[in-house]
């Protein structure tokens, strides 16, 4: 596992400066060998101070936060505020001629980008469209490729689905449930697809789940559901940006995901969606708009659809929400997402053993809490995000651990999911987490014992 490796790589480097594996200096020194430790500077990191929930009084608000939410919301790219103030200007400056003029006109901004998110979600630039949110463009994907008959109507939903993927359709749902276990394995996924797939129309995953933070062989339950005769579709909204994907190679029918997350675009940012180039001539959109058709004909009585993705776009893209997304998928082509996930191992395999050193479970302390990993251990069954479960309720412990300068996200009544981001995370982030998490855990017990 990437713990064992975290491990050894953390014994060698701390025989080789003398100290313990636990220490700050190993992670300064993968810091500082860190290849991709300059693209820290392309992000804006609050300050400690800047936060609402700080309190000054227990930590130096001059300091960089320590954000583990990348998973909820990514930083802000240094070069949103430039792009957006050019396109400010130039709608003050020239108007309704933006459309046509500058560095990205309006009627076909946000084509000049789909080749970087391509790249990102192992696509063809033609196969993905950037329009909508992620819960409006699964809507229209599913208008298309779930075509229930009598004897082919379910949908292969996991039970613990992020709410939109659930309400999307009110059709016949067919669960697949973990049976008391907090992941799902991969033999009992393709078992339920070989054993149900005759009635399957659509199997619909996420790529990562966002609760548990498990990575879906995403490859395998895609020629499961071609056996079978089903389409089936991805939600990457915790996928896009966080691990590799190969969406075409694997031969993915239709995926959907947002942009706010790993890929840093802002709240509400533009969504992204992906349609296989064999599709292009045969699935159709259930509703059209006129910015699904051919720019020269868009105007014309008789516009014609643009084939494949393409044709699903409704209306024009908010130049507004280009502008932080160019941002983001610029820092992205600064490196491979290959590179990203070679760092992201290594990190979140950092994370990993410093929590079992920690806050393994000892029997000889009975009384001392303990963190249970939920996420799988094994690094190809996840992506950054490590969701911990802990022995004591967690609300004190994330109130304590927010005081102190942490940014990451609570699943009441025991989850806290701390994701450490390759893009702009550093190993000594993830070792002042470790830090802080006592503090907080050491405050919380101590204000249980007083009330």
């Amino acid at each position: 596992t990437c713990f064992m490796k975290e491990r050894v790589t953390g014994h060698r480097v701390s025989a080789s400066l003398g100290c313990s594996p636990t220490s700050a200096e190993v992670a300064s020194y993968l810091d500082k060998h860190d290849k991709l430790r300059h693209l820290r500077e392309k992000f804006l990191v609050p300050r400690i101070a800047d936060l609402p929930p700080s309190d000054l009084s227990l930590v130096d608000g001059t300091k960089d936060c320590i954000y583990l939410v990348g998973n909820s919301l990514g930083l802000q790219p240094k070069m949103a505020r430039k792009y957006l103030d050019e396109e400010l200007e130039k709608w003050a400056k020239m108007g309704v001629h933006g459309h046509e003029k500058g560095l990205r006109p309006w009627a076909w901004a946000e084509n000049t980008i789909e080749n970087l998110m391509a790249n990102i979600v192992g696509a063809k630039t033609e196969e993905v469209a950037l329009m909508n949110g992620l819960t409006v463009n699964l809507h229209l994907l599913l208008l298309s490729f779930y075509k229930p008959t009598a004897t082919r109507h379910k949908i292969l939903l996991e039970d613990k689905a992020f709410p939109s993927d659930h309400v999307s359709k009110d059709n016949t749902i067919c669960f697949l449930s973990g049976q008391g276990e907090e992941t799902l394995r991969t033999e009992d996924i393709l078992e339920v697809i070989e054993k149900e797939g005759d009635s399957i129309a659509v199997v619909m995953f996420s790529g990562v789940q966002y609760y548990t933070g498990q990575l879906f062989n995403m490859a395998a339950i895609t020629e499961a559901g071609h056996r079978k005769g089903c389409y089936v579709g991805f939600d990457c909204a915790h996928a896009a940006g966080n691990v590799e994907l190969r969406l075409h190679d694997w031969g993915v029918d239709f995926a959907c995901w947002c942009s706010y997350k790993y890929l840093n675009s802002g709240a509400g940012g533009i969504a992204g969606a992906f349609v296989h180039e064999k599709h292009k001539d045969t699935i159709k959109p259930a509703l059209l708009g006129w910015w699904g058709h051919d720019l020269n004909t868009r105007f014309q009585a008789k516009s014609e659809l643009l084939s494949g993705v393409s044709g699903f776009r409704l209306s024009n893209q908010p130049i507004l929400l280009i502008c932080p997304l160019q941002a983001s998928l610029e820092v992205f082509h600064m490196t491979s997402m290959q590179a990203i996930r070679r760092k992201s191992l290594l990190l979140t395999g950092y994370l990993e053993y410093l929590i079992q050193h920690y806050y393994s479970e000892d029997p000889n302390q009975p009384h001392k809490p303990h963190v249970r990993i939920i996420t799988p251990l094994d690094p190809e069954q996840r992506g950054c995000q490590l969701s911990l479960c802990f022995s004591v309720p967690i609300r004190k412990i994330f109130e304590e651990i927010q005081k102190r300068g942490v940014t990451c996200d609570m699943r009441e009544p025991s989850v806290l999911r701390i994701t450490p981001v390759p893009l702009y995370n550093s190993f000594s982030d993830v070792h002042r987490f470790i830090e802080t998490l006592g503090l907080a855990l050491a405050a919380a017990k101590t204000l249980s014992a007083l009330s």
